[in-house]
């Protein structure tokens, strides 16, 4: 893992990253577990969860009204002080989602069921539809709260933030959370 505030990763640690995991961000009392798909190697080499440049979690995390101010991935540990947490479906780094196997999403789902029965989130909301969709067998889930839930635990599904995932805005990406946010209430 690198230092915060270095350069951005060579080529070189891009590519090294590839299966690499990064820590879980968890605390006591989690009102909302965020679940992204699987890091990415930029994720991977600096530590930090939705750590790409151009990533819309941290911006829409803050135009929703979750965190008083827009953090850096390099503050993800001052999620918990809000109640929050980040882990991933699938913890293996990779350059693209597309190269992780239906199998991996499906064991994803059953660690993330485990994670959630261990941590006891109010809500887990997981930022992508698909990955939501294999990891829990759900074919036809939407964006938006879920009928199925985890224990105890709600479940919300979130588009992915990922500036890849062009035809949802930064505006509409924070609307969906600002939407689940507003139901914790």
């Amino acid at each position: 893992m690198r230092e915060t505030g270095a350069a951005r990763p060579t080529r070189a640690e891009l590519e090294a990253a590839s299966g690499l995991t990064i820590d879980d961000v968890l605390g006591p009392s989690l009102e909302v577990l965020f679940c992204e798909i699987n890091p990415g190697l930029y994720s991977a080499v600096t530590g930090h969860h939705f750590a790409r440049p151009g990533n819309r979690f941290w911006p829409a995390l803050y135009r929703s009204g979750f965190t008083p101010r827009l953090l850096a991935p390099a503050e993800q540990w001052e999620l918990p002080s809000y109640g929050l947490g980040i882990t991933n479906v699938v913890a293996r780094a990779t350059a693209q989602a597309a190269e992780l196997s239906p199998e991996e999403f499906r064991e994803g789902g059953v660690r993330l069921a485990n994670l959630v029965a261990e941590a006891g989130p109010r809500v887990l909301a997981v930022a992508g539809v698909t990955a939501y969709r294999t990891a829990f067998g759900r074919p036809k889930a939407t964006v938006g709260p879920q009928e199925a839930r985890i224990g105890e635990t709600a479940v919300w599904v979130l588009p992915n933030p990922s500036g890849l995932n062009a035809h949802w805005t930064l505006d509409r990406i924070a609307g969906e959370m600002r939407r689940l946010r507003e139901s914790l209430a």
